[in-house]
């Protein structure tokens, strides 16, 4: 006799609903479809910083640890390969955006790095006169070719994106125009009568108030659409981070030059050729008013999620022809891998002309002027401190001793 007959069986009338769930979990089996595992994306899975910009933060002139005028291989760090970042390390990606392997989104320490900027940019997308695309920060999609804030949307939304480096601003002040200006300068004119460029209208038209205040704009325009990027790809503003760097100065003042301004030794044997009064004006001008236009952009976007990482001094003592430091042989050394090279040769890339570059040369002429090997290595330093394990800060990057640690300059972020 079944043990359900008659009126039992009445009093144990189960629902089917709660019958199906009991059924599902004697059977060992879910109620419903398993949940999917969620893909990284916002918020979810292994950080990643991402960089975006121009060449100071790409990686041009990432290959060279210091100068040498005797042999590259001196100075060279990463190879022929540098700049390779394709997906099968075999070449580039954009051609000429220079993204190197020693670049500053590469913290380790369990977070991520991805490079998405390229040398030459400028707040808005554009091909330059040697026909090569230069993605801007900005939504440009056309034949497979996009800016930068349409990359890094299409990463964030794939990737948890914690903090967006970002360094824009001096193209649109025609900043290699302006080096162009006072090298040519220096070399066409003698020193009892110099011609300086810090007077030449085609520098001093960068300078005005009104260039300044649409340059300004331009780079505000440009991160309000880095953080568009961001939303759109399903980051709330509170969950990442937008470090705007600072440019860096590159060159000494006059009195700090380690060649003299009489002659050609200045440009033929460092390749630094600026007359004093203009690298003077350099430092005390020129890059305040870059430097500024750059910070007071991020309050004309009203960037309420910003941190700043001010670089304006972070080479000092090292800087290209300072009399600090000097070429390889110069300092008696052959290799970068020698103790001692990193404090005693530049983190700055010589400025190469037709005449030194670039037939049977490994050398580029953009790689003119920026931070090498060294240089990125310690500005990554800095960009570790300012993530400061996932509370994102900002601060002032300074060399803050001599020597290597973990491979990489001793730096700090106050």
């Amino acid at each position: 006799m079944s043990l359900l007959s008659g009126a039992g069986r009445s009093r144990l009338r189960v629902p089917a609903v709660l019958l199906a769930l009991i059924l599902s979990i004697a059977l060992g089996t879910a109620a419903g479809p398993a949940p999917e595992a969620r893909a990284d994306g916002p918020g979810v899975g292994t950080p990643w910083v991402v960089t975006v910009g121009d060449s100071y933060v790409s990686g041009e002139a990432g290959r060279w640890a210091g100068s040498s005028n005797d042999s590259s291989s001196y100075a060279d760090a990463l190879g022929p390969t540098a700049y390779y970042d394709n997906a099968g390390g075999t070449g580039e990606t954009i051609p000429r955006c220079h993204r190197s392997k020693s670049d500053e989104a590469y913290i380790g320490g369990g977070v991520n790095g991805l490079d998405l900027a390229c040398s030459g940019a400028r707040t808005s997308t554009f091909t330059n006169s040697d026909g090569y695309f230069k993605p801007g920060l900005d939504f440009y999609n056309s034949g497979g070719q996009q800016g930068q804030a349409l990359m890094l949307q299409n990463a964030a939304a794939s990737h948890n994106v914690k903090m967006v480096v970002v360094s824009i601003g001096g193209n649109d002040f025609n900043f290699a125009d302006i080096v162009q200006s006072c090298v040519t300068d220096f070399l066409t004119s003698p020193a009892w009568w110099p011609d300086y460029c810090k007077d030449d209208s085609s520098v001093t038209s960068n300078f005005t108030s009104a260039n300044v205040s649409a340059v300004k704009t331009r780079i505000a325009t440009a991160l309000q659409n880095v953080r568009t990027a961001m939303r759109n790809a399903g980051y709330a503003d509170t969950a990442w981070t937008m470090l705007v760097q600072t440019y860096p100065s590159p060159i000494p003042n006059g009195s700090g030059f380690r060649y003299s301004e009489s002659g050609y030794t200045r440009q033929s044997t460092g390749g630094c050729g600026f007359w004093n009064a203009d690298a003077d004006w350099a430092n005390a001008s020129a890059l305040p008013t870059i430097n500024s236009t750059v910070t007071g952009a991020i309050s004309q976007a009203g960037i309420t999620n910003s941190r700043t990482l001010d670089l304006a001094s972070a080479f000092n003592g090292r800087r290209l022809c300072e009399n600090t430091v000097g070429l390889y042989e110069e300092q008696g050394l052959t290799s970068w891998t020698q103790p001692g090279a990193v404090d005693r040769t530049e983190w700055v890339n010589q400025i190469r002309t037709v005449s030194t570059c670039c037939s049977g040369s490994p050398y580029y002429i953009q790689e003119s002027l920026h931070p090498n090997y060294w240089a990125q290595l310690a500005t990554r330093s800095c960009v570790r401190q300012a993530w400061n394990g996932g509370t994102p800060r900002g601060g002032i990057c300074r060399i803050a001793g001599t020597g290597l640690v973990n491979g990489e300059p001793r730096m700090s972020l106050g």
